[in-house]
């Protein structure tokens, strides 16, 4: 009888027509300011895997639900943009029935409450971020299965793991926008050099009541880190 091990030494091919298509992915949201002159930086990578086999190099993981709200997407491609297209639908009816933009708060809620509900068959980490005249910028982590925190740095995605370090190390209380648009852009460079399921380009966008800036740095201008 041969042994069994945890690998295929048979030639079998991975399937990647039936496996299932996932963003892979390391995201990332900042607070920064105070009071209502507050705002967000978020931050992702462009790759889309279907198992070992790397989809699209170039996806836009930062998906718009309403002007000023955004959320970041990780875990399977197919149910995080459903999950943001129904949020999106629902607070655009929400807009037209109270006159005014909605609230971030509102927005991760929904995303919790579809998340929640339905947490045996959907495998979706969202980040919810944005700004609004209320509490100015925040940003919500809804991990797999549906939980609900507001943080002033939220993570997600596989790539996260490797990077843990980094944002205790040089995350400061109080950072301004450019220092936080480098901070995640370091971030986000750091997890693709260590993550195989993280790659392509890094997007980073910022939302404040000045409304949305977005960003994508390519190439030579991702920064660089040593890789041992």
């Amino acid at each position: 009888m041969e042994p069994k091990t945890g690998y295929d030494y048979t030639g079998k091919e991975e399937d990647f027509v039936n496996t299932p298509i996932s963003t892979g992915t390391t995201i990332v949201a900042v607070e920064y300011g105070e009071g209502l002159e507050t705002g967000i930086v978020i931050g992702a990578d462009s790759r889309t895997t279907s198992g070992t086999y790397v989809s699209n190099r170039f996806t836009d993981k930062l998906t718009r639900v309403t002007e000023n709200i955004y959320c970041c997407r990780s875990g399977s491609a197919a149910d995080t943009q459903a999950i943001a297209d129904i949020v999106a639908y629902h607070l655009s009816l929400l807009e037209v029935q109270t006159g005014e933009p909605p609230r971030v708060r509102v927005a991760a809620k929904l995303f919790q409450e579809l998340c929640y509900n339905n947490r045996d068959s959907l495998m979706a980490g969202i980040i919810c971020a944005g700004w609004d005249r209320y509490e100015g910028g925040q940003c919500y982590t809804i991990p797999v299965g549906g939980m609900c925190v507001r943080q002033p740095v939220c993570t997600g995605g596989s790539g996260s793991t490797y990077v843990f370090g980094y944002v205790d190390q040089n995350y400061k209380k109080g950072m301004n926008k450019d220092q936080c648009l480098q901070f995640v852009a370091n971030y986000v460079a750091l997890a693709i050099s260590r993550d195989n399921a993280s790659g392509g380009v890094v997007r980073l966008a910022t939302i404040s009541k000045n409304g949305l800036e977005r960003f994508n740095l390519l190439d030579k201008a991702i920064p660089q880190h040593w890789e041992g």
